[in-house]
């Protein structure tokens, strides 16, 4: 700051002046010396105020060198990264014609398969043409007619060899510890003079011919109630065969088991053919076949038993009066209750047909129904019971989540452990 200090000349009309002193006066030092005051303590301000601003400049110039010293690096790094990009170049031009070259053999190749094709299709051509002459030649309708019928017998005589053929299988596993005792029989025969191997011919002789008389002249059992009263009391898979049909497989556990569901692990949103049929593995999760249990029915004195099992491991039964009439009446189920510790939802059940996504005969699939159904099932109302629905591997929360899962009206029901038909 500068100090301007003003003076004045007065002129003063009159008498003559005074003789002044050769000092100044008083109020003019004073006046002086405020004035030098103000102008040293403006100074003093503006020497701060410059320290402080001097000071403000070496630090952004301290920033402004590291600032520097990191672009220095980036710069480094930047051009190291540009090498490595151009020796990446270069190797991607070396893969580019490389590439170049394998696209113009795979083109000339194609051009190549496709003139093959376009010959073999002519050819096929000239064949169909040649074929259809011969056949509206040869081939008259009594004679597609004919070929039909064989081919409908022959799908019949294999079904029947396939049933004979599990059943000869199942029926060697229960040979096995006769083969155990003719092995221990052989081991008491004293013939010094005959070699290990004409023993163990032998035995696969004596097998073989008494595993042919076992099988040819196996008084197959109706089903696995009969099995169970002869003596049998382990679980597992056996051939049986109900009055008047064919020998088939079937998983027994004291009782005929139709439909079992453990973990999940197969679909049960099956389409009709497959629910008739059947479908699954005897020794996991499957549905028996609606044809066999209607055979298994027909015996008469058929007793259903429904074990189920709740989120709380506990299990419940029930055991119904069991009727089901045949495939033209669509399977209908005729229903009396006997026993058991589960409520018993399906008193309504009497007339009942069997349905599918794919064949409603009941008249209740998802069309009409607030949640679509999954599953086939006798389907008397909208999802009331179904132990045929998607299985539910963690507990469902929330009504229209239970309502996609295996139904029993109670609720709580993880999933039916078995579903058996029993005497």
């Amino acid at each position: 700051h500068m100090l301007k200090i003003y003076s004045s000349i007065i002129f003063r009309c009159g008498a003559l002046p005074e003789t002044r002193s050769p000092f100044a006066p008083l109020d003019d030092v004073h006046l002086l010396s405020n004035g030098l005051l103000q102008l040293g303590q403006s100074m003093r301000e503006f020497v701060q105020k410059t320290k402080g601003q001097i000071n403000t400049i070496f630090q952004k110039l301290n920033i402004f060198d590291r600032s520097f010293v990191r672009l220095a690096a980036l710069a480094g790094e930047i051009k190291e990264g540009e090498e490595e990009l151009k020796q990446t170049a270069a190797v991607l031009n070396t893969h580019n014609e490389e590439i170049k070259e394998l696209s113009e053999k795979i083109s000339v190749k194609m051009e190549s398969i496709l003139q093959e094709k376009g010959q073999l299709l002519n050819k096929v051509e000239v064949m169909e043409e040649q074929l259809s002459s011969l056949s509206v030649d040869l081939v008259t309708v009594r004679q597609v007619a004919e070929i039909d019928s064989l081919r409908e017998v022959i799908q019949r005589q294999e079904q029947s060899i396939n049933s004979l053929l599990a059943a000869m299988v199942e029926q060697g596993r229960h040979l096995d510890h006769q083969t155990m005792k003719i092995k221990l029989l052989e081991e008491k025969v004293n013939a010094p003079n005959l070699p290990v191997h004409h023993h163990s011919l032998l035995l696969f002789i004596f097998s073989f011919f008494f595993f042919s008389v076992a099988f040819f002249a196996t008084d197959f059992p109706s089903d696995c109630s009969e099995l169970f009263d002869r003596g049998e009391r382990a679980n597992g898979t056996y051939a049986i065969k109900p009055n008047g049909s064919e020998p088939f497989m079937v998983f027994c556990r004291g009782a005929t088991v139709i439909q079992q569901r453990r973990d999940g692990s197969m679909n049960f949103d099956q389409p009709w053919e497959k629910y008739e049929n059947g479908f699954g593995e005897l020794q996991g999760e499957f549905w028996l076949g609606l044809k066999k249990m209607y055979s298994l029915a027909s015996q008469g004195n058929s007793v259903l038993r429904i074990q189920l099992e709740d989120w709380k491991q506990n299990r419940h039964f029930i055991e119904y009066r069991f009727y089901l009439e045949g495939p033209d009446s669509d399977y209908a189920i005729q229903l009396e209750y006997l026993s058991g510790s589960l409520p018993n939802p399906l008193s309504n059940h009497t007339g009942v047909v069997f349905s599918t996504k794919d064949r409603d005969n009941g008249r209740h699939w998802a069309s009409r129904c607030s949640h679509p159904q999954s599953g086939g099932w006798w389907f008397s109302s909208c999802g009331d019971t179904n132990l045929n629905e998607r299985y539910s591997r963690v507990r469902a929360n929330g009504r229209s989540e239970r309502r996609r899962g295996v139904q029993w009206r109670s609720g709580g029901l993880k999933s039916p452990t078995k579903f058996q038909r029993q005497f």
